[in-house]
Parts: structure tokens; sequence; C-alpha cells
């Protein structure tokens, strides 16, 4: 009887095993799934953005007040300083503080970029999560300013990685430009909820429960997220990026003039966010005699408008793609119009309007601009993306790096209005340059030139796989064209051929190739 009952639960055991197999299997085999598996890589990029934003603005409510417990630690001893001096230490620290990731991501982002070119973008993004979970933990464990220094360094370098791999991924499995302007929108709603969240749940866990929580948290998140991350691509047994093509150098990027454009684009119209958000707390505070809670709520209802103008971006892109330097131009005037009207706020309440004009000319510009950069490098490089997302992280990084150091001290020699003004101006005034992206939609690289390297032999293995794929179709059909298009296997190592060479034409809408 005994027996029985063992071989009974044997069976069950055995057969318990089966079906946990037989799942385990078919969920292996729907993550293989192309569809499926870039959904999940877009949610791995997301959550990625989201915790390095998080990251980023987290520290907003807690530094001021950790800076002064420690001030108060280490020169306990000291007596002679004022608080005035004290005061101005903190903020000269907390600006400094701040500045130190962007400082550094911008110093990395070149190196970043041709690393990602080079190896791929799934390696890249699993190092920057590693990166910024060890730096979270550093912060969650600080004991003295420099530990603290060190930490927000750190985070720099993991955005260097995470952040252009993220984004380059994204551009690189949606090829089709609806597909991709819409897997980028939903990317930067992310950035953008992250930014905006982050404070308030800072404050929230710092005073309620302890210090380290809210960075305990978050490195949480990001540990999961990596894991997740080695589970669906397995960057280091999946090497199908042996055989693809090398990237163009970041140099070659920077000098495009199209790129350029973009670049000096997304750059003004980040700077009134970032230089905003460092001064204008003290400008409510001496106008408008703010609370603490007020001045960090202020930012939190810009959020509706920011997702608001990437859900509006994303549509005109849909049905009118042509127009994506207008867009970008119209969020640049709005993004001017609303930062002069700042200073002319008296109330909480009207503060709220420009604030989230800003936003919402921000999406405007970011949404339209971003896939655009993906596009020029099909059409005019080599359809690899990390060095060109590396020049727009690069973009952003001159903002953010400039922001706490440079906007105070323009706030004390200008005054806070003439700060406004300016970066409200700059934006107005660099709306127009965007006119030169008007033809970009209408290139496409020149087919003939291809065809005509590739008959002079491969030159590399990646090579020698599209001439038998070109040979095999002219055995087939009896045709010798060869239709590939921007996208559909990222390019092609000769296109560094074209580009160098000057084989890239234009052609207008019926069809001729214009040099």
């Amino acid at each position: 009887m005994a027996s029985e009952e063992t071989t009974g639960l044997a069976k069950s055991a055995a057969l318990k095993l089966s079906e946990m197999g037989e799942r385990t299997k078919q969920l292996g085999t729907a993550m293989q799934d192309p569809n499926r598996q870039r959904r999940l890589i877009l949610v791995i990029v997301c959550v990625a953005l989201l915790l390095d934003n998080m990251l980023y603005m987290v520290i907003v409510p807690i530094m001021p007040d950790y800076l002064k417990i420690l001030n108060i630690t280490s020169s306990s001893t000291s007596k002679n300083s004022t608080s005035k001096h004290s005061g101005e230490n903190n903020d000269l620290k907390i600006g400094i503080l701040f500045a130190s990731k962007a400082i550094l991501q911008l110093l990395v982002n070149p190196l970043s970029g041709t690393f990602i070119d080079r190896v791929g973008y799934d390696i890249p993004l699993f190092i920057g999560l590693i990166i910024m979970f060890f730096s979270t933990c550093l912060f969650a464990f600080a004991q003295n300013y420099l530990t603290l220094f060190v930490a927000r360094s750190l985070q720099g370098l993991g955005s260097a990685f995470a952040d252009t791999s993220g984004i380059a991924m994204i551009a690189d499995k949606y090829t089709e430009e609806s597909e991709r302007s819409r897997a980028l929108g939903i990317a930067l709603a992310f950035i953008s909820f992250g930014s905006l969240v982050a404070p308030p749940f800072g404050g929230f866990m710092y005073q309620f429960v302890n210090t380290f929580m809210p960075f305990m948290v978050l490195a949480g998140i990001s540990l999961i997220d990596g894991i997740l991350l080695m589970s669906v691509m397995k960057p280091f047994t999946n090497r199908t990026r042996e055989n693809m093509p090398v990237g163009t150098p970041i140099y070659k990027l920077m000098i495009d003039p199209y790129i350029a454009v973009v670049a000096g684009a997304l750059t003004t119209c980040n700077i009134p966010l970032a230089f905003l958000e460092p001064t204008i707390a003290n400008w409510m505070e001496t106008k408008m005699g703010t609370t603490n809670f007020q001045m960090g709520l202020i930012w939190l209802p810009a959020f509706f408008p920011h997702v608001l103008g990437v859900y509006i971006t994303v549509k005109l892109a849909a049905s009118h793609p042509n127009y994506q330097w207008f867009y970008g131009a119209l969020g640049m005037v709005i993004i001017g119009a609303s930062s002069c009207t700042v200073p002319a706020c008296r109330s909480f309440g009207q503060l709220i309007a420009p604030l989230c004009g800003i936003c919402f000319g921000i999406a405007l510009v970011d949404t339209a601009l971003l896939p655009t950069l993906a596009f020029l490098v099909d059409v005019r490089h080599v359809s690899v993306y990390g060095s060109v997302y590396a020049i727009a992280d690069i973009s952003y990084c001159v903002a953010y790096a400039l922001g706490p150091i440079v906007a105070g001290q323009i706030v004390h020699d200008l005054g806070f209005v003439s700060l406004n003004l300016g970066m409200g101006l700059a934006n107005v005034l660099y709306a127009p340059a965007l006119l030169l992206l008007r033809n970009v939609c209408q290139m496409k690289p020149s087919h003939s030139e291809r065809n005509v390297l590739l008959d002079e032999g491969p030159k590399g293995l990646y090579d020698t796989i599209k001439m038998e794929e070109r040979n095999a179709k002219k055995k087939g059909t009896g045709t010798s064209s060869s239709n590939h298009m921007p996208g559909d296997e990222n390019g092609i190592d000769t296109y560094n051929q074209h580009q160098t060479s000057g084989f890239f034409s234009e052609e207008d809408s019926s069809g001729n190739e214009y040099n």
C-alpha cells in the first residue's frame, strides 16, 4: 500500500515537472517571436530610462537636508563659520553634485557610442544597468559628500551606456518610421514620468521611512531589469552582431549638417528646463512666498501636457511624416513663448501654465527629432545607431551640465527675468534652422552606386552574405537589381564607402536624383 502511494506521488511529481518543462518551452518559444521580443525589449528599455531619470531627480528633496546633517556632523567643532556662508557652501555643493552626473556622461558618451556600434546594444545596456545598481547602492549608504559625488558620477557613467544603447536598440528594432516614432514616444513618456514622479517619491520615502530606502527600491528595480534583459536578449551568448556592419565613426556623424542641426535643437530646447530646475524654487520663495511642498509640486502638472505632446506628435508623424521638422520648430516656438512668460507669473496657479507649455514644447521637439536622427543614419550613413544617439545624449548633457552651475550665476549677475528672456529668445531664433530638415523625408540612398561597389567584390563576411543573396535573386528572377531599403538589414559595410566617397544622393518627390 505504501509502495503504491509512493509510486503515485512519483508519477504526479513527474507529470508536474513535465508540465512545467512544457510551459517553460512554450515561454521560450514565445519570447523568440520577433514581435513579442521587441515589445519586451521596449519594456526593458523604458524601465531603464525610468530608473535613470528617477535616480537623477530623486535626490532633489533629499540632498539639501542631508547635506545639512553631514555639515553639522563634520563641523561640530568649527563654530566660527556663519550660517550664511554655510548656506552658500551647500548651494555650491548641490550644484556640483547635480552637474557631476551630466558632466561625466558628456565625457563618456563619445566612447560609449563607438563601443555600442562595435559590440551591439544589449551588452552596453546590461553594463549600464549594473553600474546604475552599484551607484544607487553607494548613494544609499553614503556617509560623506565625497561618496555622494562618486555615486552621482558613477550614475553618469551608467547612463552613458544605458540611455544611449536603449534608445539605439529601439531604433534598431522598430525600422518602420511610424512604429519607430510610437516606440520612441513611449520611451520619452517614461523619461518624463521618471523625472516628475521621483521628487515626491524620494521626499515621501525619506520623510516617512528612512534615508536609504528610496535608493534601495530603485536599486532593486535596476537589478530586476538587468536579469530580465539577460533572459530575453542573452547578451553574452547571442553574437549575431559579429557579421553586422561597422557604424559610421561618431566624428563623421557630428559634422553631418543635418545631424548637427538636430543636435543643436535638442540642446536648445532643453536649456529652459535644465536652467529653471535649480533656480525656480528660490525665485518662487522670494516672489510668491510658496511652501516647500509647492516648490516640489510645481513640476508635476507638466507631466500631462508632455505626454499629450508625445501623443499628438506620434499621430501627426504617422499621417504627415514629411512635416517632422515643422513639429520640432513649432515646439521650439512654444518653449520660447512659455519661457518668456515665466517671470510675469505672480502666483502658484499662474506659474503652472508656462511650465506646462515648456514641457509640451519639449515633447514636440524630442518626439519629432529623435526618429529623424535614425532616419538620417539610414539614408546617409550606416544603419547602426549607437553613435548617433550618443550625440543626442551629448546634446541633453550639455544643457543639464551647464544648468546647475551656470544658471545660478546668471540669475545672480543679470536676474531671473533676463535668464528666461534669453532662453526664450534662443529657442525662437533657433526654430527657423529646422527648415534645413524639410527635404529629409525625400532622401534615399543611391542604390546604383551600391550595386557597383558590390560588383567590385566583398569586403567582409557580411558583404559576402549579401552578394550571395543577390546572386540567388538573379538566378531565381532573372533581375539584376537589389531592393534593399533603409532599415531592412541595418545596412552593409560598403555604406561606409558611400558616405566617405560622397556616393549618397537625395531624391526629390518625382524620383529624380540630385547631389
